[in-house]
């Protein structure tokens, strides 16, 4: 997984859309730590920011993760998705 979701939320923050400090946290600790298996971010409209919605837990499946955005709503999501690549190598 690369840097290229910070780089995307500075882009927010350079655009008068701030993002709390703990939705960079959770995704460096997703990130280096695999802690979450999914998070979810929402802008909040009162506060002009983007901020953490849920955390879904390492054991949740994509089910749970695509269970938990709303149909009718807006939301950053990103998703640590296990494969098997064609060597029967296992990625994260």
């Amino acid at each position: 997984m690369g840097n290229s979701f910070l780089f995307y939320l500075q882009a927010n923050a350079a655009s008068g859309m701030a993002v709390h400090d703990d939705c960079k946290l959770k995704f460096l600790e997703l990130k280096a730590k695999r802690t979450y298996r999914f998070i979810v971010f929402k802008i909040e409209e009162k506060q002009k920011q983007v901020i953490v919605e849920k955390l879904g837990e390492p054991t949740q499946t994509y089910e749970d993760f695509a269970a938990s955005l709303p149909a009718e709503e807006c939301r950053y999501a990103v998703y640590d998705y296990d494969f098997v690549t064609a060597e029967n190598c296992q990625k994260k």
